[in-house]
């Protein structure tokens, strides 16, 4: 297994790396266009679909995501878009979470699926709005999303239940406790405190929003400049909540189908959905808040 991951780790880095880094954003929007297709067809498999028709599904995904790009929707500011799907994950989140595994399936077939698209569909055009806008505002949302889950798997192993005696979904995710969740949260405050510190300190004290240094044009410098402190902290930790959320929804997905995986596709670490549930609602989320 072990051996599994790694080998896959290292094939999806050589194929994500020169893309995230070539000197215009088509090749990387193009590979992640590629895995929400691939993640539109497990998405249409955890539901209880035909092969051909979680196909379709996955043509369909690719359609939406190519009309945008056609349509230009990547250079364009789509604040009230971001706001009403920022608020469509809070709101839906919730209820999802609320409901539990026996409430997924009393949801309309086609409604779920058509969330499902909708969700993923964003999630790209977000991501690649993120890749136009920088690097750095791409790899930074990345890494508050992937410090949450590093810090909460520490946290939790090593104080979960200490505090509080309940898990934070015991239904759904068994493992999973609110210590993890605060030291999730906790990380990624330290995270987004250090990236703006070397910010302003490569900036001489000022707070670069923009530009080509390593840390400029970060998610957290940009809050920084437009809404200061208290609203960035309040940001981080919000971002860092929501990607537990989608992290939980795809594992109350999955508890409902019976699957420990959303697919094979990539050996040893599960499916697509497995490795983007937690960026789904958070990337559109980071585009709500600095196009505010």
């Amino acid at each position: 297994m072990l051996k599994q991951r790694v080998i896959t780790a290292i094939v999806l880095l050589a194929i994500l790396l020169p893309a995230l880094f070539y000197r215009t954003p088509v090749p990387f929007c193009a590979v992640a266009l590629v895995l929400i297709a691939a993640g539109a067809w497990e998405w249409g498999r955890l539901n209880g679909c035909s092969q051909q028709l979680s196909v379709l599904l996955a043509l369909g995904c690719v359609v939406l995501c190519g009309l945008s790009w056609y349509g230009g929707l990547l250079d364009k500011s789509l604040t009230l878009t971001w706001t009403l799907v920022g608020a469509g994950w809070v709101l839906a989140g919730a209820g999802l979470l609320r409901q539990g595994v026996k409430g997924w399936p009393r949801i309309p077939k086609m409604l779920r699926l058509a969330g499902g698209l909708a969700a993923l569909w964003l999630a790209w055009l977000a991501v690649a709005q993120a890749r136009v806008m920088g690097i750095n505002f791409l790899l930074s949302v990345l890494m508050l999303v992937w410090a949450a889950d590093i810090f909460a798997y520490v946290a939790g192993r090593s104080f979960g239940g200490r505090f509080t005696k309940s898990k934070l979904a015991p239904s759904i995710s068994p493992g999973k406790s609110w210590e993890g969740v605060w030291g999730g949260m906790a990380g990624v405050v330290v995270l987004s405190a250090l990236w703006i510190f070397l910010d302003r300190t490569n900036a001489g004290g000022g707070v670069v929003a923009t530009g080509s240094g390593l840390l400029s044009g970060s998610l957290y410098v940009r809050l920084w400049a437009q809404h200061g402190a208290v609203v960035t902290l309040v940001a981080v930790i919000f971002l860092a909540a929501m990607s537990v959320v989608g992290d939980l929804v795809e594992s109350l997905i999955k508890r409902s189908a019976g699957v420990k995986d959303s697919s094979g596709l990539l050996p040893g670490h599960g499916g697509v959905l497995d490795r983007v549930d937690a960026l789904l609602p958070t990337l559109p989320l980071a585009m709500m808040l600095v196009s505010l």
